[in-house]
């Protein structure tokens, strides 16, 4: 498939998940700008996220760190001046803590202390020697079908994780993500997330994202109050073979 022809098919799915997204938002009685359409390119090489970046996105996320990190130095030389946001939205080894504190602008999947203080101190070691300019922005991922398989944390462990953040100096928490269990009812699942988020934004106001949502579940988190919407395949199509 030449350029020319992968821009026109990414144009094509963005287009229909854009569509997807209008409607979903409407049933839901929001307006579009306050849910985030955030592109999830794992296995896909920086020539997709080239294109996608040409077609107006800015927000990229990865679940490996190892891929992610070639990916992201790839892109930047592809387009120097565009507009990026990278999430890191797979489950995290606090040994990769400090490989990710120097590529990633947030990181969705926090779910122990012990990962906050590894993405803490790997952060204040990046701002320190320069290898970022701004705190890490983190979410915390709940587990809502009570294991931990997946990654996330128990729903009764949110507010001390939480607490914990904040008492860092240089992470930032902005909310809670997670995924629909798998075989379950994705409305009771996002339904449960909105609680959680409801009852986080009371000691915690500035945590108001709700990344909850993917290619085949989007309509559902939007109507449970999703503020980003995590897609990949619907976007760019079957996930492809990398090396590991």
């Amino acid at each position: 498939m030449t350029p020319e022809e992968r821009r026109a098919e990414l144009a094509e799915s963005l287009a229909e998940v854009r569509e997807r997204l209008a409607k979903a938002c409407h049933a839901a009685g929001r307006s579009p700008e306050g849910v985030e359409l955030l592109a999830v390119t794992k296995t896909f090489p920086a020539s997709d996220v080239a294109l996608l970046s040409d077609l107006g996105l800015s927000s990229f996320a990865e679940n490996r760190e190892q891929e992610a990190r070639g990916k992201v130095s790839e892109f930047a030389e592809l387009r120097p001046q565009a507009a990026r946001r990278w999430h890191m939205v797979g489950q995290l080894q606090r040994n990769k803590a400090r490989a990710v504190a120097r590529w990633a602008d947030v990181v969705e999947s926090v779910d122990s202390e012990r990962l906050a203080e590894a993405l803490s101190r790997a952060t204040t070691n990046a701002l320190e020697t320069g290898e970022r300019e701004r705190p890490l922005d983190v979410l915390v991922q709940v587990s809502l079908d009570g294991t931990t398989g997946r990654g996330g944390c128990a729903p009764e462990d949110v507010p001390r994780l939480a607490d914990m953040i904040t008492r860092t100096s240089d992470l930032r928490l902005r909310g809670v993500m997670a995924v629909a269990p798998l075989g379950g009812d994705a409305n009771v699942s996002f339904d449960t997330l909105l609680s959680i988020s409801e009852r986080l934004r009371v000691d915690h106001p500035e945590a108001v994202d709700v990344s909850a949502g993917m290619s085949g579940d989007l309509e559902s988190a939007v109507a449970h109050g999703s503020t980003r919407v995590r897609v990949g395949t619907a976007l760019l199509g079957g996930r492809r073979l990398t090396s590991p």
